[in-house]
């Protein structure tokens, strides 16, 4: 009998009905168990690797012909992971695992009755070598970076998937499978895949579509013959967390054309509907993460994350999270004090301060301006909190990236923005922006408010989902296909569209109507 009732799972627990051998029916032992196996399956092929083979007579002998059997289903056959005593019961589990550049998440999931069990995030360890990606590839050349760019990586995800084990009481060895969504330099390091290429024209992968890897050959202590599913990439800069985001929002299958934007350390846009499917990506990300400011820190207790001026007092009204004293401030507080600076005409359409309106508030530092966000006596460490003309002109050039993908993408199909009917806007950065902040600094399109719909972690959502179905694992091979992937990096449309960019909202102000009606500038 199938353990667990769901015909679309990949890996499974089987317990087939054996016949104990006699005179009459020799078939050989191994030969048994496939064919029923293959009964339980529905004809499908099994596989049993030489390992396993090896430990078949006497545990069948042990257990008079009764087992159960874990299996999975690469892309055509079922292969035998493991065999067990039958009176072993209880849940089988697997991981889904968002593999951020900055923050990685683990979850844990029961694969028998398919839900959550527990989930965790920490900071991806190789911010020990840099915060960036380039950093990061740029070490991985050195002699030995590489390995350490791969070792940081596994330590971090072994211990936190210990961590998990230990706290839900389960033994490793009832983890059976894994799957892995994360942008394509990710992807090369978690494999030990020299990444240098992709930084360097004609930014070449190693590999777009990894086979399904046992766990053991990874390093990663779990079953050790448990399949990893790593999410294929499309290119250099469009990996697999934005594929996962592409299955999770059922994009490829709405009539209605919709658009993805997944904001990390780059800012990738996924654009289409169920005829057609296009794609592009940008070193838009560490800015609007918040990681340019001299006050910028990702999201956290004491972080700012919304601001608002009051027009007549010109009060700086402050929220953090947690509600505690302000420390530092995430992208979205950075957006949003930015857009409120231009409309309060503290900063003019080019992010310069202007100083009639900024008062007491504008300092010289080291020979660069600075606006006290929130003055010494007010915050947690006793030190003013600022953003200086150099912030500004980071966050100025980050949006302008963010804008020019959008719109590079939306006019070599010649389409309007006014025709995408929903604008998925994913990850931490997605649930916590404010759309109307992001269109006053000319980051987002001018569009309806409730075109936007922030969407939580879509990479881990479709990493979930290519987990538990077999349909959706495979869906994610016809998406990546059937995908049109845009080089920006030697897009000429690109950079000459990013200049006009660069302004607040932007120098074409008729295409942002609302921002025109509310600015003083």
């Amino acid at each position: 009998m199938e353990q667990g009732s769901n015909r679309d799972s990949w890996i499974r627990a089987v317990r087939p009905e054996i016949k104990p051998p006699s005179l009459k029916d020799n078939t050989a032992d191994v030969d048994r168990i496939i064919t029923a196996l293959e009964r339980e399956l529905e004809g499908e092929t099994v596989l049993m690797d030489f390992s396993l083979i090896q430990e078949i007579p006497s545990f069948l002998r042990r257990h008079g012909y009764d087992m159960q059997a874990v299996l999975y289903k690469d892309r055509r056959d079922w292969r035998v992971m493991d065999i067990l005593p039958p009176e072993t019961g209880g849940a089988l589990y697997g991981l889904a695992v968002d593999l951020g550049s900055a923050t990685i998440v683990v979850r844990l999931v029961d694969l028998n009755n398919r839900r959550k069990v527990d989930e965790i995030s920490f900071i991806n360890p190789q911010i020990e070598i840099g915060p960036d990606i380039l950093t990061r590839i740029h070490f991985a050349n050195e002699e030995g970076g590489l390995e350490k760019c791969r070792s940081l990586l596994l330590t971090g995800i072994n211990e936190n998937i210990k961590f998990l084990s230990e706290k839900r009481d389960i033994d490793i060895g009832k983890i059976v499978g894994m799957s892995v969504a994360g942008n394509t330099t990710m992807t090369h390091f978690l494999l030990g895949l020299d990444p240098y290429g992709l930084c360097r024209e004609p930014y070449i992968p190693v590999i777009n579509k990894p086979a399904l890897i046992e766990a053991k050959k990874l390093g990663l202590d779990i079953h050790p013959k448990a399949p990893v599913l790593i999410f294929p990439n499309v290119g250099s800069y469009f990996g697999g967390d934005l594929i996962a985001g592409i299955l999770a929002q059922e994009i490829a299958d709405q009539e209605d054309v919709s658009i993805l934007i997944d904001v990390g350390t780059n800012a990738e846009v996924a654009l289409g509907n169920r005829e057609w499917l296009m794609a592009c990506a940008g070193a838009a990300g560490p800015a609007l993460e918040g990681g340019v400011a001299s006050m910028g820190m990702m999201a956290g207790p004491g972080v700012i994350d919304r601001i608002v001026i009051e027009p007549r007092s010109d009060t700086f009204r402050i929220r953090t999270i947690g509600n505690t004293p302000p420390l530092g401030i995430c992208g979205s507080g950075l957006i949003d004090l930015v857009a409120q600076l231009f409309l309060a005409g503290m900063i003019d359409m080019r992010g310069r301060f202007v100083e009639g309106r900024c008062g007491k508030r504008l300092r010289s530092i080291e020979g660069m301006s600075h606006l006290v966000v929130v003055a010494s006596e007010d915050s947690a460490d006793g030190n003013d909190l600022t953003i200086s003309q150099s912030d500004i002109d980071a966050l100025l050039r980050s949006k302008a990236a963010m804008y020019t993908i959008l719109t590079t993408i939306t006019q070599m199909i010649h389409l309007s923005m006014k025709d995408i009917r929903h604008f998925y806007i994913s990850g931490t950065f997605g649930s916590v922006i404010d759309p109307k902040s992001a269109i006053t600094i000319g980051m987002l399109p001018d569009l309806p408010l409730e075109t936007y719909q922030p969407v939580g972690n879509t990479s881990l959502s479709g990493a979930e989902l290519a987990l538990l179905s077999r349909e959706a694992r495979d869906e994610i091979y016809r998406i990546r296909d059937r995908v049109t992937y845009i080089e920006l990096n030697v897009n000429q449309d690109f950079m000459n569209l990013f200049s006009a960019a660069r302004f607040i909202p932007h120098t074409d102000r008729s295409i942002f109507p609302s921002v025109k009606e509310r600015s003083s500038v």
